[in-house]
């Protein structure tokens, strides 16, 4: 399954990330290219430990039971909801947050297992370092085919 603890699932990421451009124009959604990579940062800063939302009391409820399809190979669904600390409306820079996907992208892959968060996803509960490194692919690829790339 695709992951980005794969070299070659990394450079693909990494590929579709430099295609991106200010107006890469989305197919679904809100956010413009600056605001879905500054939510995509955020993300995977979560994975990296470098940030921690607190756990959502749905997530407390129903996560476990969602958990499985969020790991699996199949795609996320368009226009799901997300948790209100990875939402960004104000004005970012694009190249910035651009640059920044690539550093984190290769921060999590050079630091593998060893450096991924322990602490439970706010919505999904306990994952493996394996299972974010799927969920962390598949949410590159979500917002990245989002933009036509």
């Amino acid at each position: 399954m695709n992951n980005l603890y794969n070299e070659s699932d990394v450079l693909g990421i990494l590929n579709r990330i430099e295609k991106l451009s200010p107006n890469s124009q989305r197919q679904w959604g809100q956010m413009n290219a600056e605001q879905m990579l500054s939510h995509l940062n955020a993300f995977l800063e979560t994975a990296l430990d470098l940030n921690s939302p607190r756990r959502l009391v749905i997530g407390r409820i129903l996560g476990s039971f969602f958990k499985s399809r969020y790991v699996s190979a199949k795609r996320f669904s368009i226009n799901s909801r997300t948790h209100k600390e990875y939402v960004f409306i104000d004005i970012r820079d694009f190249e910035k947050e651009k640059a920044k996907s690539i550093q984190l992208v290769n921060q999590f892959f050079d630091g593998g297992t060893s450096q991924c968060t322990s602490k439970p996803h706010s919505f999904f509960g306990k994952l493996t370092p394996e299972e974010w490194a799927i969920a962390q692919w598949k949410h590159f690829d979500h917002h990245l085919r989002q933009f036509g790339v």
